[in-house]
This record gives C-alpha cells, sequence and structure tokens, in this order.
C-alpha cells in the first residue's frame, strides 16, 4: 500500500496479541523528522469494509504534517496489518486499538476516525480516558444503535453458508467493477468524485490473503452493537462530522446520538453534498473543518 501513500509517508509496525499493526507517518522529506517525537500525536482510524485501509485518511493528514506527528494503522485483518483466522469480536479491536495508542504515544491523543471504529472509539475513550486528549469523529455508529440495525446487507443464513461466504466475498470486493460500483452507490454522494487510485486502493486491500474473515465479520454484525447505550458515559471533548447524504447511518440518527451528551459532543457539523466518506469526498472541506477545531 505504499505506492498510495502521500510524499514523505512511510510504514512501521508494532506488535499487538493478534499480530503485526502496520502505520504510517512521516519518515522523510519534504517533512522536517529531526523532531517528530517532540510534535504531539494525531491519530487516524479508518472504517470497517471490504478493503478499508489507512488509506482512507490519505488526502487528509498530510495537511497537519507539520504540526502534529501523524499515525494511520492499518487495523489488524486489514490493509498490511496482519489478518489472523478468526472470528473478529468487538473486543479485538478495542483491545489491539488500545495496545496501539500504548505503544506508539507518550500523551492523551487526539483521534479522527470515522464510522464503526469512531463508535469503537467512543466505547475506548470511556473505558480508558486517560489515553485520549479530544475526538473527533466522521459518522460515529454501532449499526444497532436505538436496536435499529442499519448496515447487514445480506441474510446471515446466506453469509454463513459454507463455501457461499468465498463467493460473496469474491464477488463482492475483490474485483474492481464490484468494488467501484459499491463505492459510486453506497460510499460517494457524487460517484463522479470516485477516482481510479481509489478503487484500486481498495481492490488492493481486499486481495490481501485472509482478508475476508475481518470483512464478513463485519457484514455479518458480529462487530454491531447499539451506541446510545454508551455515549452517555462519554467525558472526552468530541466533535461529530456527517455527510449529510450518508447512507446505512444518515445525518438524523447522528443528530439522535449527539443530543445524548450534549456537554461533551461540543458541536455537529454537518458537511453538504457528501455520503459517509467526506474526507475521500471532499477531504479539503474535512482538512479545513478540523483546523477549526485543532
Amino acid at each position: 500500500m505504499l505506492k498510495f501513500q502521500p510524499p514523505g509517508f512511510g510504514h512501521k509496525v508494532i506488535n499487538t496479541f493478534l499480530g503485526s499493526m502496520v502505520y504510517y507517518t512521516q519518515i522523510s522529506e519534504p517533512w522536517d523528522i529531526s523532531k517528530i517525537e517532540e510534535l504531539p500525536p494525531l491519530l487516524f482510524l479508518h472504517n470497517f469494509g471490504g478493503g478499508a485501509s489507512s488509506y482512507e485518511w490519505s488526502k487528509v493528514y498530510p495537511a497537519f504534517a507539520n504540526q502534529y506527528r501523524i499515525l494511520a494503522p492499518d487495523l489488524i485483518g486489514w490493509g498490511e496489518s496482519d489478518h489472523p483466522v478468526r472470528d473478529y469480536q468487538i473486543q479485538d479491536y478495542l483491545a489491539t486499538i488500545s495496545e496501539f495508542i500504548n505503544q506508539t504515544c507518550n500523551q492523551p491523543v487526539t483521534v479522527v476516525a470515522s464510522s464503526l471504529t469512531a463508535a469503537f472509539t467512543i466505547r475506548l475513550a470511556i473505558a480508558e480516558p486517560d489515553l485520549f486528549k479530544d475526538l473527533f469523529l466522521v459518522s460515529p455508529s454501532g449499526f444497532d444503535d436505538f436496536g435499529q440495525g442499519a448496515g447487514r446487507r445480506l441474510p446471515l443464513s446466506v453469509i454463513n453458508m459454507p463455501f457461499l461466504d468465498n463467493l460473496i466475498y469474491g464477488l463482492g470486493a475483490e474485483n474492481e467493477v464490484a468494488v467501484s460500483n459499491f463505492l459510486r452507490s453506497f460510499l460517494f454522494a457524487k460517484p463522479e468524485l470516485l477516482t481510479q487510485e481509489m478503487v484500486e486502493a481498495y481492490l488492493t486491500s481486499a486481495q490481501k490473503s485472509n482478508a475476508k474473515f475481518s470483512a464478513l465479520a463485519f457484514l455479518r454484525g458480529d462487530l454491531y452493537f447499539d451506541l446510545s447505550l454508551y455515549i452517555q458515559q462519554l467525558k472526552i471533548p468530541t466533535v461529530f462530522f456527517w455527510g449529510e447524504e450518508a447512507q446505512f447511518t444518515n445525518i438524523e440518527l447522528g443528530r439522535r446520538l449527539a443530543s445524548l451528551n450534549k456537554n461533551v459532543i461540543r458541536d455537529f457539523q454537518e458537511i453538504a453534498n457528501t455520503g459517509i466518506l467526506p474526507h475521500l469526498e471532499t477531504p479539503e472541506v474535512v482538512i479545513g473543518l478540523l483546523y477549526k477545531y485543532l
């Protein structure tokens, strides 16, 4: 995935209880890396779904590379990180994200995260608040919020049928046409903004050995939960960003979640003409909004 990284960014690796986690950070010009360890950490966490990886944030994080030490990991089961063969559970991600922060940050971290991973970040910030400084979350959702499932696209009986899971993943995530159609139809509000590079980055990630296990855990709903049951416990200052045309998790859901903890969720920013990935569709807008709060 290095070919999809911005100039001056390279990968490093930490070890977690589930294997190696690759992350991207400044390693060379045009960034001044002589004092990189002195910069405050800024952590970007990607969404889930076939082909997901840290590439999702690669159009945004270079804008902050002079002021922050950028940390953009591929989570376990995704991108260039290890893909253990297992039935992934929520606790797997809470634990490995915690391990990542503890190994890479010597001070509370600012986190920028999206969708289900943003919801995991809320849960982790409740459990381990000392790890976090503030949160900037794009469409955070547990995909079962207020008891209303949002993400499962196929019946469990189909997804779990022997050999059919391979077919589902192969047809839905491992070929270019399917990846392009999914991004255009479901993740982008303006499909004309989708580039060939984006399609190739998602396809490259989806084709990694054993990539299906994390993706199918997401598709089955194994990682879903009701965020509304947790969000009132959050005490870390937080801002929500929400694409006005986001599918699966619409903006009314976002407003309803934010209203549960108005003292901590200090702002709710709607982003017009974008879907669930405004940071890929209109990265310049997301950059501007992040600068407003950072």
